[in-house]
């Protein structure tokens, strides 16, 4: 089996019982792999890749030395050489070796499209965590990229290789029991977003800030952003849209075989808890318009769920019957009576004693990174993940309009940024506060529809 085809070998044909004796089937073609971003997200990535398949992780990098540090000693003591990983902190300088065949990227959301980029131009293929970028703009830069250098980049949006999710997918929805499908919700009640409001400081002494907010505007420094806070502020991601949202619409387009949406339309603000130095969201809805079909996401950080059981997931209502599904199960409910059904998560633990004492391991989508790992490589841009800004409609939007940010009033591309490719630049500039950011246009992107398969948080 040659390298390209244990990259692109689709995840979903492979089940999770085999993928002790894939890895064995591969033993003698250990593969050269590099880690951009070595916090939470990227070890749990990392080392289940280390679990299922023939590879030797040679290179790592990060702006925190600590946690640089802590993720050279835990690659060590995984992988079977017990080598400790070359260690960088400037992806440029590990990827300019050019001796990488997998680079896996799991940085903050502004600092996808660069490194992926520079990685798929060193020869490399690359698994970059969701969403692809910061905005429309900067994926399809990265599906340039890709394409123009003939690599194979996956995202990370593990639903679409989920053992029950694709139980459900095959015994359910394709079975016809929900029978006509016209509404979807899809949900986040999670309190997640931060609510504290400490004072700026001073960046700790073994962090390089400005290299951590490289494309991004420069904020001061504050507690909240990093580690894993930094989904607080617009400046680098999307709010709780482009880190939840993103999952459960790709779980029912998975589901119900759904492409882009003819139409997107959303609102909200910060109704609620307006004391935080968070300026996402605490209070959103999306509305997604298919032909006869409207999938409609809710997220509030406040309050309770209307369904305990279900504080993140998706109901389908069929005419025959409903569906509520989530990373951690699924329950079908006939309509009418009959027998309903029910699924929980599958954890594998016994298989992969390790998982049980990983740190900050999520043990439910253990499973589904896996099965990404051994082989569900696929093109890049199948799933663009910039959504809409809140309050801000696009019923009426110019179908040409651009789908960036817009550049920030008197500040240009920061000094410690990267050059980018010229297809990049545009959306790159630094964006203002999250009143500045747009979406300008509904998607009617036909060349760049999912084609299926799996994908995969950070």
């Amino acid at each position: 089996m040659n390298r390209r085809r244990f990259i692109q070998t689709g995840a979903a044909a492979f089940a999770l019982s085999r993928l002790p004796a894939y890895a064995a089937e591969l033993a003698d073609q250990k593969r050269r792999v590099g880690l951009i971003g070595t916090g939470w997200y990227g070890k749990c990535d990392l080392l289940r890749l280390i679990q299922v398949a023939p590879v030797e992780v040679v290179s790592l990098c990060d702006v925190d030395r600590r946690m640089l540090a802590d993720a050279a000693e835990q690659v060590a003591s995984r992988q079977a050489s017990k080598k400790t990983p070359r260690t960088y902190a400037d992806y440029r300088e590990m990827l300019r070796e050019k001796d990488l065949d997998i680079v896996l990227i799991a940085t903050p959301d502004h600092w996808h499209a660069l490194p992926m980029i520079a990685a798929v131009e060193a020869g490399a293929d690359v698994y970059v965590q969701k969403p692809t970028a910061v905005d429309v703009v900067e994926s399809q830069a990265m599906v340039a990229a890709a394409r123009k250098h003939r690599r194979v980049v996956q995202v990370g949006t593990q639903r679409r290789s989920t053992p029950h999710i694709v139980e459900a997918r095959q015994t359910i929805v394709k079975e016809g029991r929900l029978g006509k499908v016209g509404l979807v919700e899809i949900y986040c009640y999670y309190h997640m977003r931060a609510t504290r409001n400490p004072p700026d400081g001073a960046a700790p002494e073994y962090l390089d800030y400005d290299r951590w907010t490289g494309p991004a505007p420069m904020r001061p420094y504050n507690e909240l952003v990093h580690p894993r806070g930094w989904r607080a502020f617009m400046e680098y991601g999307n709010g709780i849209v482009g880190d939840m949202c993103v999952h459960m619409l790709d779980m029912v387009r998975f589901l119900l075989d759904l492409g882009w949406p003819e139409r997107i339309s959303s609102a909200g603000g910060i109704l609620v808890d307006k004391g935080s130095k968070a300026n996402i969201t605490d209070t959103q809805t999306a509305t997604f318009d298919y032909p006869d079909l409207k999938v409609v996401w809710t997220h509030r950080s406040w309050g309770d769920p209307p369904d305990p059981n279900y504080p993140w997931g998706a109901t389908l209502y069929g005419d025959k019957g409903t569906l509520k599904a989530s990373v951690m199960s699924y329950d079908f409910i006939p309509q009418g009576g009959g027998a309903a059904i029910h699924k929980d998560v599958t954890y594998e633990l016994e298989q992969y004693p390790e998982d049980k004492t990983e740190k900050d391991l999520e043990r439910h989508v253990a499973p589904a990174i896996r099965v990404h790992m051994a082989g569900g490589g696929h093109r890049a841009g199948a799933h663009l993940q910039r959504l809409v800004h809140p309050r801000e409609s696009v019923d009426g939007a110019r179908p040409d309009a651009r789908m960036g940010r817009r550049p920030r009033q008197g500040q240009g591309r920061r000094r410690s940024e990267p050059p980018a490719p010229p297809a990049l630049s545009r959306s790159l500039g630094a964006s203002g506060s999250g009143d500045d950011l747009k979406f300008r246009a509904p998607f009617r992107r036909p060349d760049l529809q999912s084609t299926g398969g799996s994908r995969s948080t950070g």
